[in-house]
């Protein structure tokens, strides 16, 4: 008979301890609470439809826009902001807006644009009064960039621009009265929009009918080979309205024969929580104008030779010019438009409420500060010490703030570019190429922080286990105020700290002999800053750019100064978990004394 096999203790360790310091059951219990956001923000979802369609058939001319664009791009190829060829291209867009017998107001002034200097810039307005006092106002840029003659982007939607004030003139129409809007409608071409939008912002800021604007249409790029999209983010958390979205999706639709492209829920997103819009329609959502931009051209640079004469597409130029003029035949056939311009996220043709989205990520983070407070409740009544890991988080901390004061300094200094109101474009000359002494200074600043933080660090010693637990608690504990300064920022940010949160707080709880798996939950933590700068690298095609394009967003102050510090923050959070992986995690102090 075989000897009875001696027994083996099982037990499963307990709760808060070095073995299992998570309370992952707390964490599956208190996720519950999700339940509430999730149906507020599905509850309030809203799908609203679009505009009736005008009643008339367009009188958008596709033949007569196209031989505009080659008109223009073959007498006024180079149209860069303060140059004569600029000036010659106003004339000839005001010489053709007169023979309809309508007048063009002329706005000049100067200003500093970036890669150019301080230079004269000149909006025109075409303004055709209405029977109510709201305005309408349709925009397209009329400058280019060096590289390209720019015929989609912007000559086509200049043409297109010329060919609507067409069905408003005063004379040439055989007799017939001239067609009267209900609401005041103002075509803009503007100045320097392909310099980052300018001439725009000027208009929404000094024009007398700007407190009157009840929606805009954007024309960027109507001529291209690529399919045409809506374009929706602003500058700040603002959106277009649902109404002002799917009316014009529809006409596009109409008119195309499929629902325009829009940006990805990822982009949309990211465009939330770092307010950099590309495109004119951003200076106008940040006054509270309801706005969506057209386009078939890209948001990045334009590439030499990419954008000429030989790439329009007439048909397409044909169909987006008829829809935009369908467009705003909905629009303005409206006695009353919404003007909220109120966060949005748009799938497909519904929108959540950016509040329901918002309380929605602040309920996500509740999860792991029950399970950070519980570890630090039970370091607590097992007394041990949290005071040797704050200070070596302190520490940190300290580093990463001194790489943000050597970054304040370089830019100072010149090295980066300075604080703007608005956003870096990709053809920005500042992106071009790294600022080698900006850096320079930038590294050795950095170094110089981090020898005095050696210097002056106590004695290193071996962490014990109880070390270590409470080094989990007060790096949780630091996440977790990162986590309420990132969403006084805005808790739309929160998208790029989440992951982080449960990455990290279940590393403590892997066995030791996972030894992979701690590594692949750390890279899982760093999802969200790498998914903003890779979001923002694909969507302008910045390549090996894009870090110094995501450093312009900060020095540019296009970023928050209180998101950055929550940035700088989470840095150091980050990098005391990155010692506790490694087994390099040394308190700063006596160490735990377990009683």
């Amino acid at each position: 008979m075989e000897a009875a096999r001696p027994r083996t203790d099982r037990r499963r360790p307990r709760r808060g301890s070095a073995e299992r310091p998570i309370d992952t059951r707390l964490v599956r219990t208190v996720a519950v609470i999700l339940a509430g956001p999730l149906l507020v923000a599905v509850l309030t979802m809203a799908r609203p439809g679009p505009l009736p369609a005008p009643t008339l058939p367009s009188s958008f001319d596709g033949a007569t826009a196209a031989a505009l664009t080659r008109e223009m791009s073959s007498q006024h190829a180079r149209r860069v902001p303060g140059t004569t060829e600029a000036a010659e291209a106003a004339t000839w867009f005001v010489e053709k807006i007169e023979q309809y017998g309508l007048a063009v107001r002329e706005d000049v002034w100067k200003e500093d644009v970036p890669g150019l200097g301080l230079v004269e810039l000149r909006n025109l307005e075409v303004v055709i009064p209405g029977s109510v006092e709201e305005a309408i106002v349709v925009v397209a840029h009329r400058d280019n960039t060096i590289q390209t003659t720019g015929t989609n982007d912007n000559v086509s939607g200049t043409a297109a621009l010329i060919e609507l004030a067409r069905g408003f003139a005063t004379v040439g129409t055989g007799g017939a009265l001239p067609r009267r809007p209900l609401h005041t409608i103002v075509l803009l071409s503007s100045d320097a929009g392909a310099y980052g939008g300018q001439g725009v912002a000027r208009f929404a800021q000094t024009s007398a009918l700007g407190e009157r604007l009840t929606a805009a249409l954007v024309l960027d790029g109507l001529a291209g080979k690529d399919a045409p999209r809506l374009e929706l983010s602003g500058l700040g958390r603002t959106s277009p309205t649902p109404v002002l979205a799917r009316t014009a999706s529809a006409r596009l639709a109409a008119e195309t024969g499929e629902a325009p492209g829009q940006p990805s829920i990822v982009r949309q997103l990211v465009g939330l929580a770092l307010p950099f819009a590309i495109g004119e329609q951003g200076p106008l959502l940040r006054r509270g104008i309801p706005t969506v931009r057209i386009s078939t051209a890209p948001d990045a640079a334009a590439k030499p030779g990419s954008d000429e004469l030989a790439s329009l597409d007439t048909a397409m130029l044909t169909r987006l010019g008829a829809a935009t003029d369908a467009t705003l035949g909905s629009l303005d056939a409206a006695v009353e438009l919404p003007r909220s311009t109120a966060s949005a996220l748009f799938v497909g043709d519904r929108a959540i409420r950016g509040w329901a989205l918002q309380l929605l990520l602040l309920s996500a983070t509740v999860p792991f500060f029950a399970a950070a407070l519980d570890l630090a409740g039970r370091c607590r009544r097992r007394q041990l010490p949290l005071l040797p890991a704050w200070l070596a988080l302190r520490r940190l901390l300290g580093w990463w703030l001194a790489v943000g004061v050597a970054l304040l300094a370089a830019t100072l200094g010149g090295g980066f570019p300075g604080e703007r109101s608005l956003p870096p474009t990709p053809s920005d000359p500042s992106l071009d190429r790294w600022p080698a002494l900006a850096v320079t200074l930038l590294a050795l600043l950095a170094l110089a922080a981090w020898v005095r933080n050696r210097a002056t660090r106590s004695p290193r010693r071996r962490a014990s286990a109880d070390d270590t637990l409470a080094g989990w608690a007060a790096t949780l504990l630091g996440l977790g105020v990162v986590v309420l300064v990132t969403a006084l920022a805005s808790p739309f940010t929160l998208i790029f700290v989440i992951p982080s949160l449960y990455a990290w707080l279940l590393v403590p709880h892997v066995p030791d002999t996972k030894g992979w798996l701690p590594d692949v939950l750390y890279g899982i933590g760093l999802a969200g800053p790498v998914l903003a700068v890779a979001t923002i690298a694909e969507q302008l095609d910045l390549g090996v750019r894009a870090p110094l394009y995501a450093i312009s967003l900060i020095t540019t102050g296009t970023i928050p100064w209180l998101a950055t510090l929550a940035l700088l923050g989470w840095a150091a959070v980050a990098t005391q978990v990155a010692t506790l992986i490694s087994g390099a995690y040394a308190p700063i102090g006596p160490p735990s004394n377990r009683r």
